[in-house]
């Protein structure tokens, strides 16, 4: 039996332009009639939510992606980078999720759906790729705007945060000024640690206008006030991954 995808991503233009590598929506398989199947969802379908590079960057198979958020956290650049977007001797700074005094504290990113036939493959990839210092969590995933065509009700979904008894895990202590001066010359192998700043809350502001991510906004600031060559990074984002 079929799912028939009856969906259109929500703000599917500006998304677009933030994800150059979207793709058409691949029909996956389900093997009982449920509320989920008639919105084109497998019962055994995975949630991932990005927070980070994966917000404009999902570099894996996924059927959907739904703009949402999860609740008791907030995004901070309390993580080390020796790999991405730092080395060894010259760490980088990438954001992970702290609990928040405040249960109804959100951070806003980008939901993917897997399908269970490439689950362990993509589970796989994201383990590896999130190997300094991160865990996977069971969260639950909050889609906005509602959608007369997906499911609305929130979802469990996986998060990868960095524990903060790993080795990268920077603390607590440090002022944006000195995450930023970290973040300032510091690259790896995904590229310049400043433009992960800059992506991030350019597409922070395209998928979320009027959201106030004030860590994030304020170190972004800082960093343009002592970039002498800092450019319009919304022109980068349609060209680079």
């Amino acid at each position: 039996m079929t799912c028939k995808n009856l969906g259109a991503l929500v703000n599917l233009k500006s998304i677009i332009s933030i994800i150059p590598n979207h793709r058409s929506l691949v029909v996956p398989v389900c093997f009982k009639m449920s509320t989920n199947e008639v919105h084109g969802v497998c019962d055994s379908d995975t949630w991932i939510f990005g927070y980070g590079s994966l917000v404009w960057k999902a570099d894996f198979p996924y059927e959907e992606m739904r703009t949402g958020f999860i609740k008791g956290y907030q995004r901070r650049f309390y993580q080390n980078s020796i790999d991405h977007r730092g080395t060894h001797e010259k760490p980088g700074r990438v954001v992970t999720l702290v609990q928040s005094k405040n249960p109804d504290s959100k951070v806003w990113g980008m939901g993917y759906r897997i399908a269970e036939s490439k689950k362990i493959d993509v589970l796989n990839h994201l383990d590896h790729r999130e190997k300094n210092g991160y865990e996977r969590h069971k969260v639950e995933f909050y889609p906005y705007p509602e959608s007369e065509t997906q499911i609305n009700e929130p979802k469990t979904i996986l998060i990868y945060l960095a524990t903060q008894d790993n080795p990268s895990f920077a603390g607590h202590n440090d002022s944006l000024e000195q995450i930023a001066n970290q973040i300032q010359g510091a690259a790896g192998e995904s590229g310049k640690n400043i433009e992960y700043v800059y992506k991030l809350a350019d597409a922070m502001r395209q998928l979320y206008p009027g959201v106030d991510d004030d860590h994030l906004f304020e170190l972004e600031r800082i960093l343009k006030a002592h970039d002498p060559g800092f450019c319009d990074s919304r022109s980068q984002l349609s060209k680079e991954g």
